[in-house]
Order: structure tokens, then sequence, then C-alpha cells
């Protein structure tokens, strides 16, 4: 049995497990195959094997990460490992000092009380492709758009907690997961993580 410290380091590269960075886009399900016609990741995504770490809601878009490998898809889905998801997230109304206060200590949805965020109000509309179909909002409401990062992941959690701050979401794109950022990715384009990306998951 050979030693880890005598492996070659080209076995270490053709045994490594495959990370994909894929910005979902708006209306595909974060899966490869739908029984309702949906658009589904199958769509975009031709490498075999790969699995969604975690899901992104229908109606978000954003980053979402895939892997063939089971102990990192589990390490980075159990929220136990408090690993960091920030959003960019386009509210209905101008959010006050005390709404997001709110939403930074923790708030009530469901009988549950969030974790504690970290919450920042941009002063400037974020640099992102326009969404296909366009966000329906009221002229006479203005809007405002927030950064929120999390470590629980629970089930449209995001869209909750800024409704339960009386801030209704009208658009949310996942921007980064556990140090992997979006980047330049397009919408419906992926790539593959680097070594040195991989090893800080």
């Amino acid at each position: 049995m050979f030693s880890p410290r005598l492996v070659p380091e080209w076995f270490k590269m053709t045994s490594a497990k495959t990370v994909i960075a894929f910005n979902k886009p708006y209306g595909v399900v974060s899966q490869f195959t739908s029984r309702e016609g949906k658009r589904t990741l199958g769509e975009f995504i031709p490498v075999k094997g790969v699995y969604p770490i975690g899901r992104l809601d229908e109606d978000s878009e954003g980053l979402l990460l895939l892997t063939d490998d089971g102990a990192l898809q589990h390490r980075l889905s159990d929220p136990k490992f408090d690993h960091p998801k920030t959003y960019l997230v386009q509210v209905e109304r101008v959010p006050d000092e005390a709404a997001i206060e709110k939403l930074r200590r923790g708030i009530v949805i469901q009988g549950y009380k969030t974790k504690p965020a970290k919450v920042r109000l941009l002063h400037a509309e974020p640099q992102l492709p326009p969404r296909d179909p366009p966000i329906r909002f009221r002229k006479s409401v203005p809007t405002a758009w927030l950064e929120i990062t999390l470590t629980e992941g629970k089930n449209r959690q995001v869209r909750r907690m800024t409704a339960a701050a009386g801030h209704p979401t009208l658009r949310l794109v996942r921007v980064a997961i556990a140090g992997v950022e979006l980047g330049e990715l397009k919408p419906g384009e992926w790539r593959e993580l680097g070594h040195q990306e991989v090893s800080r998951l």
C-alpha cells in the first residue's frame, strides 16, 4: 500500500473531485429532471455525475454549486457548519435602520427565529444582468437593494425574512457561497472550480 506522502502529484490530480459554479437563471429548477416540464440544470450543464449542493428556488437566481463529492456536498449543505451565503436582494420600499436591525438580529418566521445575519443597505443598484422576465413592480412604490449574508438556509428564508420586516422581495440573486463568488459568470454559464478554490471549501 502506498504511503500518502509517496502518491505522485499527477495521481492526486486525476482522482480530484469535480466542483462546478453555475449562474442559475430565473425560472430554472435546481435539479436535472422535471416531471412538470420546467427548465432544469440539464439544459445548461453537460457534466455527468454532479449534483447540486443545496438548492436555489426556481424564482431566485445566481450561484449554485454542484459536485460529485458526496462528503463535500454534505459539509456545505449541513447547517451546523455555518457556511456563509451572500445574496443581493431587491425589496419594496427603502428599509429604515429599524427594519435592517431586525434582519441583523434575527426575525421570527413561521415560529422560528433566524440566526443573526449581516445586512447592509446598498446606496447604488448592483451591476447585474437584467432578469428575464423583468420583475413586476409598482411605479408608485420605490425599491431598494440589500446585501444579506446568512449562515443558514431554510426554505425561502430570505424572502420570508424581508416580508416579515415589511419589505417583500422582488428579486433575489445569490452571489457567494463559502468564499466562492459568482464573479463574471453570466446567467446560464458555468465553470469548474480550481484546486485552490475547492480546498477552501
